[in-house]
Order: C-alpha cells, then structure tokens, then sequence
C-alpha cells in the first residue's frame, strides 16, 4: 500500500486556519518596512508539538485508514520533526507506530526522540545508511509486520508524497485569503512537500524555497511532487530556491542559522530550530540582502515548527549556554 490510495479520506488533526502575524521587529532588523514581514504560524497546528508535518499527516493518515492500517512505518533521522508527529499521529488514531531512523541507539534521548518515547513509538535503528537504504530497512520492517498479521501503512519520508502536498495547497489557499497581497512565501525544504504543496495555488514567483540539505536534489524533488499535484509539468528551472544555507551538512549549526535564530528570538520571541526554520530565516535575510525580498511588499514566512529538534541539537544548546555565561555580570 503506498500513501497516494485512491482511497484515500481525510484524518483531522490540526486547528485551521493557522494564524498570520505581523513581525513588525524583526522587518526593521532585517531592512524591510514594519509591515512588510509576516508569520504564518504552522508551529501552532495543534497535534504533538505542531509543525508543518501535520497538514501532510491528515492525507497520508488518512489513506491509511481508509485501507485498514493497524500500524503507521515511517523514516527519518533521528532528530526527524516528521517521525516525531507520525508518532503523535497513531497515538491520535489508535495505531501502533514504527520509526525507522538512520544512525545508533545512544546518540541522543531528548529533543524529538524523547517525544517519539512519550507518544509510544517503536525505533528501529538502521545504521549509517542513505536514502535508499532507508526505505529499504523500512520496507523489510513492513513485510515483517504483515507476517504478524499486522497491517502496515508506509508514511513516506517527511510526509512528502503527490497526497501528502495537498495539505500545503490547502495552505497556500488559506494564505490568499488572509492575505490576498502576498508577494513571497519563504518556507524551509526538507523533503520538498511543502513547497511543492504551496507552488500549486501561489506559483513559482511567490514562493521561495530555502534548502536544508535533507534531499540531495531539491529542485528535482520539488519539481516531482508539484508536477503531480497539478497534472502540469513544473519545471525545475523555474522554481525560486536557495542553496546557500546548508553549510557543511545536513545536521551541521551554520553560523548564518544561529544568527538568524537568535535574532527572531530576540525581536519577537518567536523560536526557531537550527537545521529548518533557522536555516529559512538566514536565506530570507540573504534574499533581503541581494534585493530578491524587497520592501514595500508583503513578505511571508512560514513557520514550519520543529522546536523540539532544537533541544536535541547539542552544538546549538552548547551556544545557548555560552552565551547565557557570557551574559552574566
């Protein structure tokens, strides 16, 4: 069974429509008018810490119950926002959930992974793998589920399916009516759904991506999931997306994400995550910077959530710490 069912119904998990807030501040800080900057808070989707996953988890979850599923199998890292709401959402339903995460048991038990515990979940540690090993390691943990006699359902990386996307379409529509003069949506790329989601109903020109380095060719991967969700080729070429704030890795602290974290923090006690929000941030005010975000048109951020993720991230705590000790008299 994959999560794009023709069967497929709606689970309900999230409070709708999110809120849109102006970032009067922080527009300031950054070289844009007072009302030019704006949040729209995915961070508040109501279900297991919130984040962007949710709006994808009503699609895909729902498709699992609409074929029988008794168990939800997903993958990620082992800070993943998305396997951390996979839990969140079968303890909603009354399913069992399975977490097959790359890497060693022992690395981290707080952040996300605690929250995985909390919500009951099962972690298989696959190792240092890639992608494709990944999803091997969890269809070879479906197949042993089905001769249990359990039903598995096989969430795909980050929720990002053609399904999964329909949830930031719908999204994107909520924007147009709370914000009809919108000018550009900047938004983290993960796995690529919400992005893709969003390109449906705003178009290229008003949405800018900025990749995290969780895929190894966001333009593509995009291009994919936007492709299938209107029927009409999207063509990589024409998508807006940075790649300049990864830094050396994945899960790697750039300078740029910590500035742009605490700066947030500082000027509308808003938190970020270092590896997602702060990352789009740090691209948002490089766009800004270049002339690509201009003042005098409104600017959206999407907080896409993940502020778990930042209290299993030790070199951002260890920042935290030592700026706290600096700040002492």
């Amino acid at each position: 069974m994959t999560s794009d069912s023709p069967t497929s119904q709606r689970a309900v998990f999230g409070t709708w429509p999110t809120p849109l807030e102006p970032m009067p501040r922080l527009a300031r800080a950054v070289g844009l008018g007072a009302g030019d900057l704006w949040v729209k808070r995915d961070d508040l989707t109501g279900l297991g810490g919130g984040g962007n996953k949710v709006r994808k988890l009503e699609w895909t979850c729902g498709a699992a119950l609409a074929d029988g599923a008794t168990t939800l199998v997903t993958t990620g890292a082992p800070q993943s926002n998305h396997a951390r709401l996979t839990a969140a959402a079968g303890a909603r339903l009354g399913l069992d959930v399975v977490l097959v995460l790359a890497g060693a048991p022992g690395s981290s038990t707080s952040g996300n992974l605690a929250l995985d515990a909390l919500f009951g979940a099962t972690v298989v540690w696959a190792g240092d793998v890639d992608d494709e090993a990944l999803d091997s390691a969890a269809e070879q943990v479906a197949e042993e589920l089905r001769r249990r006699g359990a039903v598995p359902a096989l969430i795909p990386f980050g929720g990002s399916s053609v399904l999964g996307a329909r949830g930031y379409a719908e999204c994107g529509r909520e924007l147009l009516v709370q914000a009809p003069d919108l000018a550009t949506v900047v938004v983290a790329v993960g796995s690529g759904g919400t992005m893709a989601g969003l390109l449906d109903p705003l178009g290229s020109a008003r949405v800018l991506g900025v990749h995290c380095g969780a895929v190894t060719d966001p333009a593509r991967t995009v291009s994919e999931l936007a492709s299938g969700l209107s029927g009409t080729h999207c063509a990589p070429d024409t998508l807006r997306l940075r790649s300049d704030q990864v830094g050396d890795s994945y899960g790697t602290l750039t300078e740029a994400a910590m500035a742009a974290l605490t700066l947030t923090a500082r000027t509308e006690g808003i938190v970020l995550d270092p590896i997602y929000t702060g990352r789009a941030m740090a691209g948002l005010i490089a766009a800004i910077e270049e002339g690509d975000v201009a003042p005098g048109r409104r600017t959206i951020f999407l907080h896409s959530g993940g502020m778990p993720g930042l209290f299993g991230h030790a070199a951002t705590l260890a920042e935290l710490e030592q700026a706290l000790t600096l700040s002492n008299p």
